[in-house]
């Protein structure tokens, strides 16, 4: 089987994804998945099939497909997708405001008022909503019915009812006034015009689709994010020179410097030198990672203090930060886009609508009616049907609620992730960064007999200063904190994966590794070797401290626990939630934190794919997950689970992979979103609601030919402000926090 993946345009909805996605299955060897965020096609394929033949098929279910282009040529491409369409809604922004104001206040109905609003809102109609139009006679192809359709059809229908009256009817007489009668009574309809219904559902409906487009961008964005994150250049040792490079001219069994602070360039093996890289990005370990001859690292990890040269054995697209990119990409793919409501109610609604439409002239006609009056009647059972109300449901809900929650730290990318939130049962927290600071801090100082703890910090302290060494940082850092200004150190020397040594106060001190101490001569007693295991059992890390031919004590430091970490989990679990622990980090740590917080269930030392894995089980097993963490590392998991949460404090790879990004690092603002995102889901559910419920009621009268173009636009706008009414009670939703 060979995979391929197409880029996939004209889908304006869920629906468009499923039949661009059953059209490629039709394909004898086809296995496709169309995922609508991203605007792709995932497929596979027998060898007797040709990506022609894929092509020929979706440009057959009316929509356009592109074979993959070389990179370069993609990257030189990359504009901004959502430009023209920004452009086509500042147009119609511009001409329908006019419009509505002079159909809702008389008092700017001037002499020939009629003409301009035909003028302003012919554009809109025919070239504002032409998307609608094509994307509406592509279902028709079909035999479907989506949003697109209803806008089509009442947009059409309200443009083309104005212009009848206007130039056959009596609507285009100088000095036309539509005044506010609340009468209901049989007319022919010729002295009304709709132009600012037709107008500004074309432009509410607009605006919505403008702010999903931008969502549907970042879907991309996560791996764009995640090949940012590797080396650009890269330092190749030949010939005994060094020469710095393109990372695209890196070939496997070159030999590269990696100097302190920088970025590995490609995964290999080290053949000099000795170093700790920061491997957090791929493990989630908090710990750097020491490394001498002989051993495994990996492209994209950082090189904290010493030089190494490694000879590169995997580059490019092998490399496993690219297979992170291909995991987040297959879980984008794989994800069961959320359908969107307002098209499953068109696909019935509709159809429904434009029988009843055609069955009013058929009845009006039949009763010896005129010809005038019976398309009055039909035309009205369109045009109170055109969802103006619809179109502001679920953008000002949107608006609104991803307003408040801006205002509380919490970012909603789209309206398919709110569907996410009802559902989820299961809550995986990662725990560097998320449960944890993701910094190393100091926790407490153990002495031997007859030392002062102040003592062996301030010796500590002064000695690990000049090392750039995570743990050295937070033994140094806490000194100070605790005990003020250090001594100097001199004869500073660093002994590669055991510790450093050095002259403090004339004092030969050595901190490490407890084993540094050992081979020195200056064993643990009895009381600090029963402190060290107890400590190494409670997750921390713990360092050895000598000077003078004995082990003065131990100074531990651990990736501390947020104190809003416990509140939060205790707040997920009220909310119905089962939390669980995935973290790279080692069993012993991750139970300490999880204990810590009230978690029961932990799930220790797994890679990045392992993460989505896990998700995947759960999700096998019925569960709706929610993936919470902060790091690279999480980037594919965030992307698999049903809702994927980023803290704002972590990377841009996980939180442009991420559902929904927690501006701060505390955790207490998941629970905080789940809340608001079902809250803002349940009120777009009523503004559909309503916003149907007021059209199809006054539906009968329109069919009765009773229908006043006053009250037509009252019913429109009163559901309308209804609608902005409902929204805008999502502005007093109050965190928990």
């Amino acid at each position: 089987m060979t995979a391929l993946e197409l880029s996939i345009g004209g889908m304006t909805c869920a629906s468009c994804a499923a039949r661009v996605e059953k059209k490629l299955n039709k394909l004898d060897g086809v296995t496709a998945t169309v995922n609508f965020a991203t605007e792709k096609a995932r497929v596979e394929f027998d060898a007797d099939v040709t990506p022609e033949q894929l092509v020929a098929a979706v440009q057959a279910a009316g929509y356009d497909a592109a074979l993959p282009e070389p990179a370069d040529e993609a990257a030189d491409g990359d504009d901004d997708p959502t430009a023209a369409l920004r452009q086509r809604l500042l147009v119609c922004l511009a001409l329908s405001v006019p419009v509505i104001a002079m159909a809702m206040a008389p008092a700017l109905q001037f002499t020939y008022w009629q003409w301009l609003s035909l003028t302003l809102a012919a554009p809109v109609v025919v070239w504002g909503a032409w998307p609608f139009h094509r994307a509406a006679w592509t279902n028709l192809r079909h035999g479907t019915a989506t949003m697109d359709t209803l806008i089509s059809v009442g947009t059409l229908a309200a443009l083309g009812w104005s212009v009848y009256a206007l130039f056959w009817g009596s609507a285009g007489v100088p000095g036309l006034k539509h005044p506010f009668e609340f009468t209901i009574a049989r007319t022919d309809g010729s002295a009304h015009i709709y132009l600012e219904a037709a107008a500004g559902v074309t432009t509410f409906i607009l605006a919505g689709r403008y702010f999903e487009a931008r969502a549907k961008r970042r879907a991309g964005a996560a791996l764009r994010a995640l090949l940012e994150m590797g080396a650009k250049e890269v330092t190749v040792r030949k010939d005994g020179a060094q020469h710095r490079i393109p990372i695209e001219r890196l070939a496997v069994g070159d030999e590269f410097v990696v100097r302190p602070g920088e970025k590995i360039a490609a995964d290999g093996v080290v053949v000099e030198g000795c170093s700790a890289i920061d491997a957090s990005m791929l493990t989630g370990e908090s710990v750097p990672v020491e490394v001498t001859s002989g051993d495994q690292v990996v492209g994209a990890t950082v090189n904290v203090d010493g030089q190494l040269v490694v000879r590169a054995e995997r580059v490019g697209s092998d490399t496993q930060l690219a297979q992170m990119a291909r995991l987040v990409e297959d879980a984008q793919n794989g994800k069961a886009q959320a359908q969107r409501l307002a098209d499953r109610i068109s696909g019935v609604f509709v159809p429904i609508v434009i029988a009843l439409a055609v069955a009013t002239l058929g009845f009006w006609i039949g009763a010896g009616s005129s010809l005038v009056a019976a398309f009055t009647a039909a035309v009205s059972v369109l045009i109170i049907a055109c969802p103006c109300a619809l179109g502001l449901a679920t953008p000002t809900a949107l608006m609104v609620g991803t307003g408040r929650g801006a205002q509380l730290g919490i970012l909603i990318k789209g309206p398919e992730v709110l569907e996410s939130t009802r559902e989820v049962d299961t809550v995986l927290v990662d725990k560097t960064g998320t449960v944890t600071t993701g910094t190393m801090e100091l926790v407490e100082v153990l002495v031997a007999d007859g030392e002062e703890p102040d003592e062996v910090l301030r010796i500590a302290g002064a000695l690990e200063t000049p090392s750039e060494h995570p743990i050295a940082r937070a033994i140094s850092s806490g000194a100070v904190d605790k005990v003020g200004a250090l001594p100097p150190v001199t004869d500073f020397g660093n002994l590669p994966g055991l510790g450093v040594r050095g002259t403090v106060e004339g004092r030969t001190v050595m901190v490490g590794r407890p084993r540094l101490l050992t081979e020195q001569g200056y064993p643990l007693d009895s009381g600090l070797t029963a402190a060290l295991q107890r400590a190494e059992r409670d997750g921390r890390t713990v360092v050895a401290v000598g000077w003078d031919e004995r082990a003065r004590g131990l100074v531990a430091v651990a990736d501390a626990v947020k104190p809003t970490s416990a509140p939060a989990i205790a707040a997920l679990r009220r909310l119905g939630l089962r939390p669980i622990m995935v973290t790279g980090d080692n069993e012993a740590v991750a139970r300490a934190v999880a204990a810590a917080v009230g978690i029961d269930e932990v799930i220790a030392g797994v890679l990045p794919q392992d993460k989505v894995d896990t998700v995947k089980r759960l999700q096998d097993d019925g569960r709706v997950v929610a993936m919470v963490g902060d790091g690279v590392n999480d980037a594919a998991a965030l992307a698999q689970a049903d809702l994927g949460l980023a803290m704002g404090s972590g990377t841009d790879v996980a939180i442009e992979a991420s559902d929904l990004t927690l501006v701060g690092d505390d955790l207490r603002a998941v629970p905080d979103a789940i809340r608001l995102s079902r809250k803002t889901l349940s009120t777009i559910k009523g503004n559909l609601f309503w916003a149907f419920g007021y059209n199809v009621a006054a539906i009968p009268l329109a069919a009765a030919g009773l229908l006043n173009p006053m009250i037509a636009g009252a019913a429109m706008a009163f559901s309308s402000v209804f609608v902005v009414s409902n929204s805008l009670r999502l502005r007093a939703f109050t965190p928990s926090r």
